[in-house]
């Protein structure tokens, strides 16, 4: 008689179980949506100059903005747990009914990102406004920003998350036993969570090194996706938060401030940071 606690079956390899449609449907969907999203990205960013802050941004169209870098930065290395869920949870569902679920879940993780972009948004005004009264607080803020960011990556927090997020099967099958009322979107917010403790700290550098500046973001887009499905992705976590602790240090320094602090005006090419970015 099987333990009461016990959770239902699930199956762990949804490729074997699913037909081969059903899953490339769902893989090419998603690189869709991540493609749209970098060609949004791209083409809002040639508008808008780099400098501090929001860029004159309101906050509904940053959050807007923010939400659509989140699709493009985060559904590469998301769509295996979130296709996984969505269909190996639901394997015996139609496939109108999985392609729900999967929406679900991704729904719920990317509420979490968005209520991130919060803080975000608080940030980089508080920022904008030490820059514009305080131009030779840039420095400072900009190596406190890779020094946090580095500290981060080699943090036990770091490790926590980015274990659940390589290894997210345990997670889902414990996920499986929570009530059916909003579980899919609860269970990715959860997911998402647990995203956002491993790779917070990788955002924190857009600060110094400009929110719109697209070739940062398809870097840091790499690294995330690297770190959670790459053999070696550990250590390239330990690897980038050394770099992000050496780049702190150059930040004090005149010389290597103009390549390394153009999202903070240090480069003086930047526009003034209360002037509307356009969208």
């Amino acid at each position: 008689m099987p333990h009461p606690r016990a959770a239902p079956s699930v199956a762990v390899d949804s490729h074997a179980l699913l037909p081969r449609r059903d899953l490339a449907f769902a893989w090419v969907l998603m690189v869709l949506l991540a493609a749209l999203a970098w060609v949004l990205t791209a083409d809002q960013a040639r508008g808008m100059a780099m400098g501090p802050g929001t860029m004159g941004l309101a906050l509904p169209i940053f959050l807007l903005l923010w939400l659509v870098m989140m699709v493009a930065m985060m559904f590469p290395s998301v769509a295996p747990v979130a296709i996984t869920w969505g269909h190996a949870i639901g394997r015996q569902s139609s496939g109108v009914v999985r392609a729900v679920r999967t929406t679900a879940f991704v729904s719920g993780y990317l509420l979490v990102w968005t209520t991130f972009g919060l803080a975000a948004y608080g940030l980089l005004t508080l920022t904008a406004d030490l820059v514009r009264d305080h131009p030779d607080a840039g420095r400072w803020i900009g190596a406190g920003a890779f020094l946090v960011a580095g500290v981060q990556q080699l943090g036990p927090l770091k490790g926590v998350c980015l274990r659940h997020c390589r290894s997210p099967m345990f997670q889902l099958l414990r996920y499986a036993r929570f009530r059916p009322r909003l579980r899919d979107l609860r269970v990715g917010a959860h997911h998402g969570l647990y995203c956002l403790g491993c790779c917070w700290g990788l955002m924190i550098v857009l600060i110094p090194l400009g929110v719109m500046n697209v070739a940062v973001m398809a870097g840091l887009a790499a690294v995330i996706f690297l770190e959670k499905l790459w053999r070696y992705g550990p250590w390239l976590a330990r690897g980038v938060g050394i770099a992000f602790l050496v780049l702190a240090f150059l930040a004090v320094f005149a010389p290597f401030q103009d390549w390394l602090l153009p999202g903070l005006g240090v480069d003086g090419a930047s526009m003034d940071p209360t002037m509307p970015g356009g969208m």
